[in-house]
């Protein structure tokens, strides 16, 4: 019995578990709970071919391929685009009574009688304008049908400077810096003062942009001066300028001929006019800087009138943009230091004429102007302009003071004392002044009030001592641009009166530039939006607003 039980067991063992279940029950792993893997990995699926395409037309778009058909700009052809003048506008009417400015109104005491009016220029001053490249891009002559410009205060006074030196007979030199705000007229009252030169038969000479010079845009090299320095000449710009010179002035150069022998590369006739000796320095730069060297040597030689052909009228030297000619410029030397503007050879003989080193024996005027849309860094050139400036108003002060102080002496009581003349002079003096004689005048005020003894006014004006702008000790000085305006005059170019405002508005008016009926309040308005009469603004306010 024990032994079939042990073979009955043993055969059950035997069979597998798995056949032993029924047939319906639900497959699982033996022994484990967790559900089984794949022993195999998953298949990576293939490279899927392009699908055949479909029998017929399609569309095929081709890549985007910029193909230009143009011809690419020659060299130069951009700058002149950019540098383009155009002085005439065939859309704006023709002004009916517009003066021109010749060679009969060019005098100081007539011009001061077409101040507030706007002149027109004649063909011939503006073709030699146009030739001194005195017009600016910027400027608004594309506005109107011909080039004209408004006569204002500055005008006049340059027109009667003009003047009193042509009636010196050649003793008489300027020098004068302009500057002030941005579009304030600092070019144009330059370019007038090329125009009545020009009228009145002087040799104009003008450096178009200090810039130009100065960026490196240009070929240079040195040389050695007579005295062992080395400065830099520019042979292009050179013959550039020559060509300007010959074609603006040649019709007075052609009446002058060479008075020295000049030590030149090439042989050159002896009695050959100024204007085809400039010339010949225009169409070859190897000649330029000789030849420039030479034609200035007889333009500041004294003047033989009764000799044909030696006789030498008063120069007009302008430049615009002075302020890249008082700092480094941005040509490098032999060790790669920047080269300053006054070693360039062009800028050094504009400011011995400046300075009044280099001497102007016919007599003339040496004008610059500032650029303030443009402007780089030239601290030392701001401390002497507004030194100079508070320089040529500190007389009036101290004048003003001398007269209060009489008054002092004179009156009974300090009520008695007429201070109006310190009020109005507030208006009139630059800032670093006007600051001061605020003190000065509360000073006195506050004496008034209290009715002080007369003794102490007396006191308050001895003590009043006016200073000058001082230079910032923390900063570098340039002692080279210090030394060269020390002496010179410089002029502050403010906003229009509201009787110049109403005429050139007029002159706009009468163009159809502007659409308005000019009257009073139009004109207080302008004006008050242009900055009190800047007259850059008061273009840009009426003819050039849109809407």
């Amino acid at each position: 019995m024990s032994s079939s039980i042990c073979l009955r067991c043993l055969k059950r063992s035997l069979v597998p578990i798995e056949l032993s279940l029924p047939p319906n029950a639900a497959q699982r792993a033996a022994f484990s709970t967790s559900p089984s893997l794949s022993a195999n990995p998953p298949k990576k699926k293939g490279v899927v071919g392009k699908p055949i395409a479909r029998a017929g037309k399609t569309l095929k778009l081709a890549k985007n391929k910029r193909v230009s058909t143009v011809r690419p700009p020659a060299p130069g052809e951009r700058k002149a685009l950019r540098k383009r003048v155009v002085l005439s506008n065939t859309n704006a009417l023709e002004v009916h009574g517009l003066q021109d400015l010749t060679t009969d109104n060019v005098d100081g005491a007539k011009v001061r009688e077409l101040q507030g009016k706007v002149v027109g220029l004649g063909n011939d001053t503006v073709d030699a304008l146009r030739a001194l490249e005195a017009f600016k891009p910027t400027q608004g002559w594309s506005l109107f049908r011909r080039p004209a410009s408004l006569v204002r205060k500055e005008t006049v006074e340059l027109a009667e400077l003009l003047q009193a030196i042509k009636e010196s007979n050649g003793h008489q030199v300027e020098q004068r810096v302009v500057y002030g705000e941005r579009v304030s007229g600092k070019s144009v009252l330059l370019l007038q003062g090329m125009a009545m030169a020009y009228l009145k038969g002087w040799v104009v000479v003008h450096y178009p942009e200090a810039k130009d010079i100065t960026i490196a845009h240009t070929s240079y090299q040195p040389v050695k001066t007579a005295d062992g320095e080395t400065i830099y000449i520019q042979p292009h710009y050179t013959a550039q300028l020559l060509g300007n010179i010959a074609r603006a002035n040649h019709g007075l150069l052609s009446s002058m001929r060479l008075s020295k022998q000049h030590k030149l590369p090439v042989p050159v006739q002896a009695n050959i006019s100024l204007a085809r000796f400039a010339e010949l320095g225009a169409n070859d730069t190897e000649l330029a800087w000789p030849v420039w060297q030479a034609l200035w040597s007889e333009l500041t030689a004294p003047s033989q009138p009764e000799k044909e052909g030696l006789q030498r009228p008063p120069v007009f030297l302008g430049m615009d943009g002075i302020d890249y000619a008082m700092r480094d410029s941005a040509y490098l030397d032999g060790e790669a230091q920047q080269v300053h503007a006054h070693d360039l050879a062009l800028i050094r003989d504009f400011s011995n004429f400046l300075s009044g080193k280099a001497n102007l024996p016919n007599g003339g005027m040496v004008l610059a102007a500032t650029s303030s849309s443009n402007r780089p860094s030239a601290p030392t050139l701001d401390h002497c302009l507004s030194r100079n400036h508070a320089e040529a108003h500190l007389q009036s002060l101290l004048s003003a003071r001398d007269r209060l102080r009489e008054q002092a002496t004179a009156a009974n009581s300090a009520a008695e004392l007429d201070i109006i003349e310190l009020d109005e002079l507030l208006t009139t003096l630059p800032p670093s002044l006007a600051d001061q004689l605020n003190n000065f005048w509360r000073r006195i005020m506050s004496g008034q009030r209290d009715n002080v003894p007369l003794k102490n006014i007396r006191a308050i004006c001895d003590s009043f001592q006016p200073e000058l702008p001082r230079w910032d000790p923390y900063l570098a000085i340039d002692q080279r641009v210090a030394d060269v305006m020390n002496s010179v005059k410089v002029q502050k170019l403010q906003g229009l009166s509201k009787e110049e405002a109403r005429g050139v508005m007029e002159y706009y008016a009468q163009s159809g530039m502007l659409r308005n009926t000019v009257t009073e309040g139009l004109v207080s308005e302008k004006w008050t939006l242009a900055g009190n009469g800047i007259i850059g603004e008061l273009e840009k306010g009426t003819v050039r607003a849109r809407f």
